[in-house]
């Protein structure tokens, strides 16, 4: 007899983090005003941070431990009467040298690894920092891991730009090095379905994405 399972994953990026336009790997900035505002928005949060009938039903609330996610998180966390699930599994990549970098410094810098890793994933490695690879395999063994919950679980996982540039491209089977026209702005918001067979010892695990970026839409 196989047992069936529904798991709804919102995965959704921090909004505007103090700082200017920088790199942020695991350098550890605050939001801005209007990164709040983001956040509060793609999860339909009144102006006072009340939940509203629009909110997602969220069962387990998921978070980086970095400020730029974790705060709003224990927000979220807090109006459910949920614990908040901190883990480093859901980390920005770590950039090394180049973390906290003007952009326009990063991309001179980074040119040459980039041009390269359209070739080959392995070729990103910020001097200093987590290589792609094993960036990309501690992120799919995290999502890897979402599949255990519960069915019915609707979790929110609070997390990063390059995060969802790993997982989103699993989804659609898009190269992960050529994942460059997906646009994942601040408090971007993406829903995957989960749906989970096991037979005894095996379990097949496919995966739907159902929107992307729609945090603008979820009060419209």
């Amino acid at each position: 007899m196989s047992n069936r399972k529904k798991i709804i994953v919102d995965l959704l990026r921090h909004g505007e983090p103090e700082g200017g336009d920088i790199l942020r790997g695991r350098v550890d900035p605050i939001l801005t005003n209007l990164g709040w505002e983001q956040m509060q928005q793609a999860a339909a949060l009144t102006s006072k941070q009340a939940i509203s009938p629009l909110t997602p039903k969220w069962t387990h609330v998921v978070s980086s431990p970095l400020q730029r996610c974790k705060h709003f998180a224990e927000l979220v966390s807090d109006r459910f009467g949920y614990e908040l699930n901190e883990s480093e599994n859901w980390l920005e990549i770590d950039y090394g040298d180049w973390d906290g970098l003007p952009i326009e410094q990063w991309r001179e810098l980074a040119a040459d690894q980039f041009r390269e890793f359209r070739k080959d994933m392995s070729k990103l490695a910020p001097p200093g920092g987590e290589d792609f690879i094993s960036f990309k395999d501690r992120i799919l063994a995290a999502w890897k891991d979402l599949a255990e919950l519960d069915n019915d679980s609707h979790v929110l996982v609070v997390t990063h730009g390059g995060v969802m540039r790993v997982v989103l491209p699993s989804v659609l089977g898009m190269p992960l090095n050529r994942s460059f026209p997906l646009h994942i702005p601040f408090a971007c918001l993406s829903r995957i379905r989960l749906d989970v067979v096991e037979e005894g010892n095996d379990k097949k695990v496919s995966a739907s994405l159902l929107f992307h970026n729609g945090a603008e839409y979820v009060t419209g």
